[in-house]
């Protein structure tokens, strides 16, 4: 899975006062490709997908805000509205727009939301377990009243305030729990995911880099309405993907696919929540192929 040529070079950007982080693959002549990482995840997940795609692509690769190499919110505050506004942002200033979008979990959400709201700037959009909750888990947390969701979330982040980083006694440590996060990957996988997402402390120790504050989930949201609707005005053609061994369901069978106008939906076996991780040939195989209906059209 090793790619010969020269790696990313690193860039900055600024979002809310935010100084962001993202890699850039080369190749500026060609279309637009950006790469969406989740949470707790950082923008070196995606190097063996961007390593295959260089050739046709100019691939980018943000750190979301809090994770990477990213800076973390001040305040320790992780909105929707605030990462939707970062990809705006990086779209806008590297003028980017028609943009080829792939993206994974949190970063679906973000990429999906964003395809809604400027349906014009999204030529493709391939998204990874991205859709957020599942229909059932919505309707728990509908269920709840505000003053329920608000006790919850204030008493999340005052035991987040007084959570500290993770200490590892060595990079090996760190990559043996990277190991026990996600069975499927290899140990090269795993190693490079490690290397690449912690960072060594002062006293020798290591730690991960996301902001501990992004495990919480604000206490409201856009509601489900809101966002059913933004997926409707979704303009371009959606790749759906899930793996059979996720949590995350077929959105298919759960009718959330319906509400797009133009999605594909397509299950990879043998794989978990991290598909493209777990399946990188397969995955690569479904995604060159969908590319491959816009190149054609």
């Amino acid at each position: 899975m090793a790619d010969a040529g020269p790696g990313p070079t690193s860039h900055t950007y600024f979002s809310q006062r935010l100084r962001l982080h993202y890699v850039d693959w080369g190749s500026a002549g060609k279309p637009p490709l950006l790469l969406v990482h989740g949470g707790r995840d950082h923008c070196r997940n995606w190097d063996w997908v961007a390593a295959a795609l260089r050739d046709d692509w100019h691939v980018i690769a943000p750190d979301l805000r809090g994770h990477g190499d990213s800076q973390w919110s001040p305040d320790g505050s992780y909105t929707m509205a605030g990462y939707i506004y970062d990809l705006a942002q990086l779209v806008h200033q590297q003028r980017l727009a028609p943009v080829t979008i792939v993206a994974h979990s949190l970063g679906g959400m973000i990429a999906l939301r964003y395809a809604g709201i400027y349906p014009e700037n999204v030529a493709r959009l391939v998204v990874i377990e991205g859709l957020g909750p599942s229909p059932a888990r919505l309707a728990e947390r509908a269920a709840k009243t505000i003053v329920d969701r608000m006790d919850e979330w204030i008493r999340e982040q005052r035991m987040l305030a007084g959570r500290l980083s993770r200490r590892y006694a060595s990079i090996e440590d760190a990559f043996k729990r990277m190991q026990e996060e996600n069975p499927h990957l290899t140990a090269e996988q795993a190693r490079h995911l490690t290397v690449h997402g912690a960072n060594q402390n002062e006293d020798g120790t290591y730690s991960w880099k996301f902001d501990n504050y992004v495990r919480a989930w604000p206490p409201y949201d856009m509601s489900t309405r809101d966002v059913l609707f933004l997926w409707g005005r979704i303009a371009c053609p959606t790749l759906l993907l899930f793996g059979r061994e996720s949590w995350a369901g077929d959105p298919a069978a759960d009718g959330r696919a319906a509400h797009f106008r133009h999605a594909t939906v397509v299950g990879i076996d043998g794989a978990g929540h991290w598909l493209h991780h777990d399946r990188p040939d397969e995955f690569l195989k479904v995604v060159r192929a969908f590319l491959a209906e816009g190149a054609a059209g």
